[in-house]
């Protein structure tokens, strides 16, 4: 039976990967996700975890490498945050154009300018629409058991696909928790060698992400799109696989206390634990509010959401990324989503903890309170931030 140990979210992110017994691991280190691979450059020089550690002079040259050896058929893993998921941008379309199965972990950070290092979802809102399987977590135990999930779904030949695994910067990322690992005999049950179909091979040379004319580049691209719609099965499968094997299982929208809601929140990522005190408090005091979180930003869960908020008469969505000029990026997703619904609730949306700024139990029930009232009355705004001070 596992153990329960504490450890710090970064550190047993690192474990997850020598667990999944990675070959290449090419990172360049950047706040809050150094720990990760800090950790992860000592169990390769310990002799913990047989794998090549690159340490390269940038996050392009990072995710560059990793092209080479996911190519190559190398089980490859990175990390990053904030700008330095902005420096690889050019590189992360290339990595899933090229349907290469690379596994990389997100700390979520604020971009500049002004410059911050701490969590918020702007870095994860910027690359939403670069192909990659994108999946966000609320806990250690989370992270771990995605990180292992992860390698599978994206090595599947149903899917070759690079995924991104987001953890809050600080907020879970720096954070210790209870966590079980599973034993390496599991994982390896679990998680078969690294088979890739095309490895590059000298003997016979081929070019990969050639130069394309207008005549086919539609093609490839609509191809990619196919083929990431399609992922959505191979990450149920795995999901289910997983929690058959370990007895945690995962979905691409969770719900808690949703049963018989007239209003809904939705959160991503480890604001959730949070926002499910204030649900708890709202809920002992007669209110029928609900929260649902996705869990699989990428490909996006059409079917899930609008099964979630059937019945619903308002929807209340907090963003942690601000779309400037827009509002929400989140929230407009899910207007869109329900837009083709007969019957949709009031779909309200807030921007908050930008910057790594706290929300507290207190805060969400207010946000729930404001949300209901814009719901009934209107408001002159198309979206309101929480928490600015005048």
């Amino acid at each position: 039976m596992a153990t329960r140990i504490g450890m710090e979210v970064s550190l047993a992110v690192a474990e997850a990967v020598k667990l999944a017994n990675a070959d290449v691991i090419a990172a360049y280190p950047i706040t809050p996700q150094t720990h990760i691979v800090e950790h992860l450059a000592e169990l390769v020089a310990q002799g913990e975890l047989d794998a090549e550690f690159i340490p390269v002079e940038s996050e392009h040259s990072a995710l560059s490498a990793c092209l080479g050896s996911a190519a190559a058929g190398a089980r490859t893993f990175t990390a990053t945050a904030g700008q330095g998921l902005e420096l690889m941008h050019e590189v992360v379309y290339v990595a899933s154009a090229m349907r290469l199965p690379i596994v990389m972990t997100v700390a979520n950070r604020a971009l500049s300018a002004p410059l911050s290092v701490w969590g918020d979802h702007s870095d994860v809102m910027a690359v939403r629409d670069t192909g990659w399987i994108q999946i966000f977590v609320e806990n250690g135990q989370e992270a771990i058991d995605n990180v292992i999930c992860a390698f599978r779904m994206g090595e599947d030949r149903r899917a070759l696909l690079p995924v991104m695994v987001h953890i809050d910067g600080f907020h879970l990322s720096h954070m210790v928790e209870p966590v079980m690992f599973p034993s390496q005999a599991e994982v390896r049950e679990f998680l078969p060698p690294y088979d890739y179909p095309f490895p590059l091979n000298p003997a016979r040379p081929v070019t990969m992400g050639d130069f394309a004319p207008p005549v086919v580049y539609t093609e490839t691209k609509w191809a990619q799109e196919i083929n990431l719609e399609n992922s959505k099965a191979v990450v149920l499968d795995i999901w289910q696989r997983f929690g058959d094997k370990f007895g945690r299982y995962y979905h691409p929208i969770e719900c808690y206390r949703c049963e018989d809601c007239e209003t809904l929140l939705m959160t991503m990522g480890s604001f959730s634990e949070t926002a499910m005190m204030a649900v708890d408090k709202m809920r002992e005091a007669g209110q029928k509010v609900g929260l649902f979180r996705i869990r699989l930003w990428r490909p996006f869960p059409y079917q899930e959401l609008r099964q979630t908020v059937a019945g619903a008469r308002t929807l209340i969505v907090l963003d942690r990324a601000i779309s400037l000029g827009m509002g929400g990026p989140v929230a407009s997703e899910i207007k869109s989503a329900l837009y083709a619904l007969e019957s949709r609730p009031r779909v309200v949306g807030f921007v908050g903890g930008l910057g790594g700024r706290d929300i507290s139990p207190g805060d969400f029930e207010a946000i729930i309170q404001r949300g209901l009232e814009i719901a009934r009355s209107g408001s002159s705004r198309e979206f309101e931030i929480y928490g600015v001070r005048a």
